[in-house]
């Protein structure tokens, strides 16, 4: 006799539900960009709970700021970070541009994304991550963005050196030791200033930086944003024109719009110096004995080559020399500046000086380091957070 076996009924399957997110970003603070947030959030609040097909998962926003890194930008690192937590399947966004400006960024982000399983629409180039040619219009699309924002950065500094041409440039440092801007000028800050003074008297006598330093911190006096006074910033004050009622425009300049990296003007572009802009704290006749002295000093320290030509990626100062004795022997280190001034740290990498000209050695196409054609050729480096080295160029 035959065996009968019952095949069960299978269950209908019912299409799991993608928990949808969306991503709006505006870069300016204004009541028109503000309604566009405000009609995006809704928009996409809307819409995906429409769908029968998609679980609301949340709107992240960013208002006010750049889409060129991901510093400042809280709502995007939210979303990466629920996305990394396995909460969000599907990311909707109304172009590249409100994602990232910053191709890298863009495509690291994305990548990242899909391996989580996380794929995102962006909705105004019609581009879908999970799709077979998504990324490559992606790399395509994002790159137009990027340069964008590069058009979008040359125009704002072409007026703003139109307005430093003209003399006409508002004040960008609100806040000066020693100064307070009223809204028209630097108006004196009597209890700052009468440091300041000290500062350049003492230093005009010939006390040492060291000096004034102990002092400084033994009589607790801080910087403006309440830390120590380092060594740099010393000579900052020691070296700055605003203390005789002055003021050098174009200082420094942003070298990269996308990585917001700025760099010091060193002729590279043109300055402006205006004088008599405000009342001044000290005399020109004690500013000018105080740089006396201070490029004295200056010139008596050793010349290395890497001086003013390393600079850290991670808090903005200079790289310094420092020798280190071990099992008898002393070698040479170039540290971040930071992590010798009081009251400063930092966790950027340090190098060993034959590191160094090893490296600078193979980015120049030399067999060994020549310091001759370092000096000619090597333009500057930055230490990344990584501890990788990234070269500006040559001359």
């Amino acid at each position: 006799m035959s065996k009968i076996r019952k095949i069960e009924a299978k269950e209908p399957d019912i299409k799991k539900r993608r928990k949808t997110a969306a991503y709006a970003r505006v870069s300016m603070e204004t009541e028109r960009l503000s309604h566009s947030f405000q009609a995006q959030t809704a928009y996409y609040e809307n819409r995906i709970k429409c769908n029968p097909q998609w679980e609301y998962a949340g709107v992240y926003t960013d208002f006010g700021v750049s889409g060129t890194t991901t510093k400042g930008r809280s709502g995007f690192r939210r979303l990466l970070a629920d996305c990394e937590a396995g909460s969000i399947d599907l990311v909707l966004v109304k172009s590249i541009s409100r994602f990232a400006r910053n191709t890298a960024d863009l495509l690291s982000a994305v990548r990242r994304l899909k391996e989580l399983g996380t794929e995102v629409w962006f909705e105004k180039e019609g581009i879908h991550t999970f799709s077979g040619e998504g990324e490559l219009m992606l790399s395509v699309m994002a790159s137009f963005a990027q340069e964008e924002s590069r058009s979008i950065s040359e125009n704002s500094k072409w007026g703003i050196r139109k307005t430093y041409q003209d003399g006409t440039d508002g004040v960008r440092n609100k806040r000066v030791f020693g100064y307070r801007y009223d809204g028209q000028a630097y108006v004196r800050k009597e209890d700052e200033a009468q440091i300041v003074r000290y500062l350049f008297e003492a230093a005009a006598a010939g006390t040492a930086p060291g000096v004034l330093l102990k002092e400084l911190k033994e009589r607790g006096i801080r910087s403006i944003k309440g830390n120590c006074i380092s060594c740099s910033g010393l000579k900052g004050i020691l070296r700055n024109e605003i203390y005789i009622g002055d003021r050098r425009l174009q200082k420094t300049y942003v070298s990269d719009p996308i990585r917001h990296s700025r760099a010091l003007n060193r002729g590279e572009l043109p300055q402006y110096y205006l004088c008599g802009c405000h009342e001044p704290i000290v005399s020109r006749e004690t500013f000018l004995k105080v740089q006396e002295q201070l490029n004295r000093r200056a010139a008596s320290v050793p010349s290395y080559p890497f001086t003013g030509k390393i600079r850290c990626g991670i808090c903005g100062n200079f790289y310094t020399r420092k020798k280190v004795r071990k099992n008898g022997r002393e070698y040479a280190y170039w540290i971040c500046r930071s992590k010798k001034e009081s009251g400063a740290s930092c966790k950027s990498v340090n190098f060993r000086e034959d590191e160094l000209e090893r490296m600078f050695a193979r980015m120049l196409g030399t067999d060994k380091f020549d310091r001759d054609v370092f000096e000619e050729k090597a333009g500057q480096a930055a230490v990344l957070a990584d501890g990788s080295l990234q070269f500006m160029g040559t001359k």
